[in-house]
């Protein structure tokens, strides 16, 4: 009998569920559906009837951007055109000029014309403005202007450029272009190689490889990985270079979501090429991603000493959705762990501040995982280095000089007053960096702290509370130190600015290649890798 009973609630309990699932599942159809309807009606209303011509492509682009604003930044919306940019991107096939390029509100700016392709064959420089591709005005196209300079292998496009004030025009042949994953790698001494990984495309652990058994066979028995400034990915990518390293069946990365598809475990599929060479990763604030995956990854596995800044915290995994004609959706769909159980993730998107900023969990805050060995690793977003080099990382004078394009454009007006012949007689002196002081004068630069802005939003409600004039003396004194502090922050900084002026300099007469020449030799995060890797005593002391 209670046998019986026992079934019957058992029963009674998954009818519930079922109905109440099904219920659930057909209130959210319903509720999709019907705000479909009413955008759809208010879109063809506000076409048909509005009191001047309007562009519905232009219309539906703004509203599904505006849309997707208030979830993560990496959920975005893909035109036909975007779709092209994101496969090349993945793929490292490109068929252009031949240089990065820059594109803003109104103005098309080289960033990097690459060694050997059109744009440096017809003599284009980093900092040459671009204002016209053709019949073309950059200022009145409201396009992405990069994509003017694509087009097919073989066709001949006209540039109008400004480059110190005075419009040139050349006439460049398109061509197509591999962009390595691997741009650089070399012995740095006679027992330790340097690999450059710049970014997870689908050749990415292949030129990698390729790059190791190189060095190898060279004689290199220490390595060092470079993943500074790389953003990340292709997620197998990430899985097939950590794989080099350790043995095959080994866990790499775990995703997590609401949806149970997409909770994956991700582990090496293949024989490892090396699994005892001592190996450093250098990261910093700008490795994201596949690159976090990678060296949180080697951490939590105690295969590799992390060198560096803590790197940029991206934990969320994106996947694209097919829509109609071509265009595409890019949906965050979980958040990656490592193999500890750390999550990568640093901003909160979906708890925001009140003034609709993403939240960082506080340090006090951060979780304790241990590595494989037992070594302490904490969570809090993205992977602090078992060695932090106070070069490499950022602070917000650094960050807000960065971007407003300040470094870029000094190094643009030094290249036009210095020349350079031999890379290894470069020397930024102490009165190079007084001449940066006076240009960032020069351009009216200027920065709000995060302190400055809380002052000054206590000090309005202080107003409101009719505090105002009792607290004024107080208030100015300590904005008065602020901005003290802020004068002397441009000396405080003078090293961390030095060396991203340095790399910004030299890659305007010797390219990237001739600044990872430089690196190996005068970076100090390679410095303190190469001395580590001459030291095994305490190589294997950092990972015990």
């Amino acid at each position: 009998m209670k046998k019986t009973v026992k079934t019957k609630v058992i029963l009674i309990v998954l009818v519930s569920t079922i109905f109440i699932s099904a219920t659930t599942i057909r209130n959210d159809f319903f509720e999709i559906a019907k705000q479909i309807e009413i955008f759809t009606t208010a879109f063809k209303e506000l076409n048909m009837n509005y009191v001047d011509d309007t562009n519905p492509a232009e219309l539906m682009d703004g509203a599904l951007k505006s849309m997707l604003k208030d979830l993560d930044p990496y959920t975005q919306f893909y035109n036909e055109q975007d779709v092209e940019a994101a496969r090349i991107n993945n793929t490292g096939d490109y068929t252009g000029i031949g240089a990065s390029v820059l594109t803003l509100k109104d103005k098309l700016i080289i960033v990097e014309p690459y060694k050997g392709y059109a744009a440096d064959k017809a003599g284009l420089k980093a900092g040459d403005e671009i204002v016209k591709v053709g019949d073309v005005q950059i200022g009145d196209y409201t396009e992405d202007a990069g994509d003017l300079l694509k087009g097919s292998p073989g066709s001949s496009v006209r540039l109008t450029y400004k480059r110190q004030d005075q419009l040139q025009t050349v006439d460049l042949i398109r061509e197509s272009q591999e962009i390595k994953a691997v741009p650089f790698y070399k012995m740095v001494n006679e027992t330790t190689g340097y690999i450059v990984l710049r970014k997870f495309n689908a050749k990415a652990s292949q030129e990698t490889s390729s790059a190791l058994r190189s060095l190898k066979n060279q004689g290199a028995t220490n390595l060092i990985l470079d993943l500074r400034g790389n953003p990340g990915g292709l997620l197998n990518e990430a899985v097939n270079i950590t794989n080099l390293f350790v043995p095959k069946g080994q866990l790499v990365v775990t995703t997590k979501s609401k949806i149970k598809k997409y909770n994956k475990t991700y582990y090496t599929q293949r024989d490892p090429i090396d699994t005892e060479i001592p190996l450093v990763v250098l990261i910093d604030g700008k490795s994201a991603s596949a690159s976090e995956i990678v060296s949180g990854a080697l951490q939590d596995l105690d295969r590799a000493i992390i060198v560096g800044a803590r790197s940029f915290g991206k934990g969320l995994v994106q996947r694209p959705k097919s829509l109609a004609y071509g265009t595409q959706m890019k949906i965050t769909i979980s958040r990656y762990y490592t193999p500890s159980g750390r999550c990568i993730q640093a901003l909160d998107y979906w708890n925001r501040d009140d003034k609709g900023n993403a939240t960082r969990v506080k340090k006090e805050n951060y979780n304790l995982f241990k590595t494989k060995k037992g070594r302490s690793v904490y969570d809090g977003g993205g992977i602090q280095p078992d060695i932090e080099i106070p070069l490499a990382k950022d602070t917000p004078i650094t960050k807000a000089i960065e971007s407003n394009y300040l470094i870029f454009n000094y190094a643009t007006d030094y290249y036009y007053k210095n020349s350079l012949e031999d890379l290894n007689t470069f020397n930024f002196k102490a009165s190079n960096f007084n001449d940066f002081k006076r240009f960032i004068r020069s351009q009216g630069f200027s920065f709000e702290t995060n302190t400055e802005k809380a002052f000054n939003d206590a000090f309005i409600v202080a107003s409101d509370e009719n505090l105002d004039d009792s607290l004024k003396s107080s208030y100015d004194a300590l904005i008065s130190n602020i901005e003290e502090y802020k004068a002397q922050s441009l000396d405080v900084n003078k090293n961390r600015l030095n060396a991203l002026l340095e790399e910004e300099i030299i890659k305007r007469y010797f390219y990237s290649e001739g600044y990872y020449e430089y690196s190996i030799k005068n970076n100090s995060a390679v410095i303190k890798s190469v001395q580590l890797l001459n030291n095994p005593l305490e190589y294997r002391d950092l990972l015990e």
